[in-house]
């Protein structure tokens, strides 16, 4: 019997393939640079410095200059860093500053090294996650997951949350102006439940979440943007939080990750008032498989895989995903109960859906 003779290979494409993994490899050793340099505080001594040696870095920081100059030279390497041949010294660009400094600009990028992190602390119980069909719950993750998810979406929500999102809701906007009621659903450490205090003062807000350290992070940030008065934190099911007969019941980024969200959708349906709407924010994604085959697809759908659907499978959940289609989030959302559903507006990495009684 003859040996089974390897296909015959592009030497161009070949190269182009190794090329791109190589880079790859150091994409992700330069992420856990990045972390190393979001925590430490790097890159805002270069952003209020203005232009640094490495040993002038490291007594800044309170670092060790050697190590300080190897990861200079990787980020500039990645183009995270500028460097002066010239001088010897390193530097941000206002727009490199803007992105990994600048916590209120809608362009900061931090936090995603946060949430890389951790998930990457994720990586052998998901491996027998794939041999086994289990999963990982939400609050097993390592504890930089639930920090960068914080800083990782605040900048977005703070920039669309108020400014297009409410207002694409049919008639949502007059009512929070007005004096309504809100629930925040899976709200994390509450950003987007203090965003939408902070706009509508007349209005209540209920923030809910299963994970309990979370809330408790959650009332500290309404603490201390002087909201306690007009919002309430509760750990509390998607299928089971209170009854308030909300004007807006809104799932930010979380709806995909739920083990039962039929039952997330259903329990919005009974405790949205008759004319109210649920806003559900969903990742972009494609309708089809390969329009994911980009940049945002990579990245939601790697997320995906270590986190969110390990989530769903962990509750023995139907495993939406972060790059559920919308014909999938239209299913759960229809099959809870409501007779209307509809993409309201979207942005670049998100999708906002509006469902009506």
């Amino acid at each position: 019997m003859s040996a089974i003779q390897p296909a015959p290979i592009n030497e161009d494409k070949m190269n182009a393939f190794l090329g791109k993994v190589v880079g790859d490899f150091g994409a992700a050793l330069s992420s856990s640079l990045a972390y190393i340099g979001q925590k430490l505080g790097l890159y805002k001594a270069l952003a209020q410095t203005g232009s640094v040696t490495p040993e002038e870095l490291a007594q800044q920081t309170s670092t060790n200059e050697r190590y300080i100059r190897e990861w200079l030279i990787n980020q500039a390497a990645s183009g995270y860093v500028d460097y002066d041949p010239a001088s010897g010294r390193y530097s941000l660009s206002p727009e490199q500053a803007m992105a990994l400094t600048d916590e209120s600009s809608p362009f900061y990028v931090g936090g995603g090294f946060y949430v890389i992190k951790a998930m990457t602390h994720a990586v052998s119980r998901i491996e027998e996650s794939f041999k086994n069909g289990g999963g990982m719950l939400w609050g097993e993750h390592d504890p930089d997951l639930f920090v960068g998810t914080e800083r990782f979406f605040r900048p977005g929500y703070a920039a669309h949350l108020i400014a297009s999102w409410i207002p694409s809701l049919t008639g949502t906007e007059e009512k929070l102006k007005a004096g309504g009621k809100v629930a925040d659903i899976g709200c994390g450490h509450g950003s987007s439940t203090v965003i939408m205090a902070q706009a509508y003062p007349k209005s209540r807000f209920w923030g809910f979440d299963n994970h309990g350290k979370s809330i408790e992070t959650a009332r500290q940030r309404a603490k201390e943007a002087n909201v306690s008065d007009r919002v309430t934190f509760e750990v509390a099911n998607a299928s089971d939080f209170p009854d308030q007969q909300f004007d807006l019941i809104a799932f930010f980024d979380c709806l995909h990750d739920m083990g039962d969200p039929v039952g997330a959708a259903k329990r919005a349906y009974q405790t949205l008032s008759p004319t109210g709407s649920a806003m559900i924010v969903e990742p972009m994604a494609g309708n089809t498989v390969e329009e994911n085959f980009n940049i945002i697809g990579r990245t939601f759908s790697g997320a995906s895989t270590l986190c969110c659907t390990a989530n769903s499978m962990a509750l023995g959940g139907p495993a939406l995903g972060a790059v559920a289609p919308e014909s999938a989030i239209r299913e759960a959302v229809m099959a809870g109960g409501f007779t209307e559903f509809r993409r309201a507006t979207e942005t670049p990495f998100n999708r906002i859906f509006e469902a009506r009684k």
